[in-house]
């Protein structure tokens, strides 16, 4: 699994998401099955709209089987299960089971 930091370096929400444009055709020539977003959740203030541009364009995308956001990456969600099955080594992330609303995983 591939660690995207979409906050690094305060970027606008245009270049984050081309950042994960790239990232993403990146994952697919490298027949990467996963990928974790790092965009956090807002703290600052400003209502995370890195957060909220990514999970928008994600929901947009047919080239990738699914994605899931922290705050339902646990055990209990479904589509964390099917995604146990393309990429084990989910069911190992810190995140599993936290809530985190700051990541999102793409299962491409």
């Amino acid at each position: 699994m591939k660690i995207v930091n979409l906050e690094q370096g305060m970027p606008t929400v245009s270049e984050a998401l081309s950042m994960l444009e790239n990232e993403l055709r990146t994952c697919k020539k490298q027949n990467r099955k996963c990928l974790k977003l790092i965009h956090g959740y807002g703290s600052s203030g400003k209502g995370g709209k890195i957060r909220v541009g990514v999970r928008k364009y994600l929901s947009e995308q047919n080239s990738i089987k699914l994605y899931i956001t922290g705050e339902n990456f646990t055990i209990f969600d479904e589509n964390t299960r099917k995604a146990f099955i393309s990429c084990p080594e989910l069911r190992k992330d810190e995140d599993l089971d936290r809530y985190n609303n700051g990541v999102t995983f793409v299962i491409i």
